[in-house]
């Protein structure tokens, strides 16, 4: 009996794992649907729902939900820091670049284009031309920084032009020159040098013009026609806040050689942190300065009025001091 009672047990458990493991595969089979016990009813998942989305169009919700502004997306999508899709070895801070527009006078046709590059420019006025006093009222109406583009007698022979301080001059008429100059171009800040290379290399003819305008408070700006001039020396050396001129744009009236020299003017204002130019307003300048200007300003180089670049000494050298 008790053999046969074991032998009954063990057929029932033996029965039971088959009927266990065959449902199990069934469900495998079937695709493993939830279990129904488990899936939520249809009633809860809308009531879920519901909740989700409340919660979600709460104003706590959308102020988390909404990411930081990228700085620049490209096309792609990618997010990038603004001054990274400029492609230049040039740092954000490029520098501080002074342009000077030299021999206006003659056009005031010449300010519109000028003025249409959207940047502070230092306009040099000759004093005695047909239109100087047109251009000298347009740019007192638009508060522009102007200079007295003074004509000085240059070593080559050139005409400077009317009113030009020469060589030879007794200190008398060199002042008396100067303040009828400064007369016609009312509102300058400063004055600068019209050629000039063979006066500017006279020492005592530029103390002379320097302590006038030490005394009525304006700047010079040497615009370096000749590597012998003495004028910015002079000047800090008589205490007046005076800049010298880097580079000259258009020497050379190409297009190919202005951009080359504007390049170049911009890698002097990367290394030294400041440059000085001198332009004039010869449409093809013009043309290639509207094209350069806001690469330039897109690289973090700033244009300033001239007067910002200025060196200032502290005191004149007395024993410099022009002769009376």
């Amino acid at each position: 009996m008790v053999p046969g009672l074991f032998l009954f047990l063990l057929g029932v458990l033996v029965g039971a794992a088959v009927l266990y493991y065959g449902c199990r595969d069934q469900d495998a089979a079937g695709g493993g649907e939830t279990p129904a016990a488990s899936a939520p009813s249809q009633d809860q998942d809308s009531k879920d729902g519901k909740d989700k989305k409340a919660k979600d169009e709460s104003p706590e919700a959308a102020r988390k939900a909404v990411p930081a502004a990228p700085d620049h997306v490209e096309p792609g999508g990618e997010t990038q820091p603004e001054v990274s899709v400029i492609e230049s070895p040039a740092p954000a801070e490029g520098g501080r670049i002074a342009l000077v527009i030299d021999d206006l006078g003659r056009s005031v046709a010449d300010l519109e284009t000028i003025g249409k590059l959207g940047i502070p420019i230092t306009y040099a006025v000759l004093p005695f031309e047909e239109e100087t006093p047109q251009v000298v009222a347009a740019l007192r109406r638009r508060g522009s920084e102007i200079l007295v583009h003074l004509p000085m007698e240059p070593s080559n022979g050139s005409d400077p032009g009317p009113g030009a301080l020469r060589l030879g001059m007794t200190p008398e008429q060199l002042r008396q020159n100067t303040l009828a100059a400064l007369k016609a171009v009312p509102g300058a800040a400063g004055v600068n040098n019209h050629m000039g290379s063979g006066l500017s290399a006279d020492e005592g003819s530029m103390k002379t013009i320097l302590g006038l305008l030490s005394g009525r408070g304006l700047f010079f700006l040497d615009s370096r026609t000749s590597a012998q001039s003495v004028a910015y020396k002079t000047a800090i050396r008589l205490g007046v806040p005076s800049a010298e001129r880097q580079v000259f744009l258009d020497s050379d009236v190409t297009q190919q050689a202005i951009r080359e020299q504007f390049h170049r003017l911009l890698g002097l204002a990367r290394t030294k942190g400041a440059a000085v130019a001198i332009g004039h307003p010869h449409p093809e300048t013009l043309s290639v300065l509207e094209e350069e200007v806001p690469k330039a300003r897109a690289l973090g180089y700033e244009f300033v009025p001239v007067s910002y670049l200025l060196d200032r000494p502290n005191s004149p050298d007395s024993a410099d001091e022009p002769d009376e």
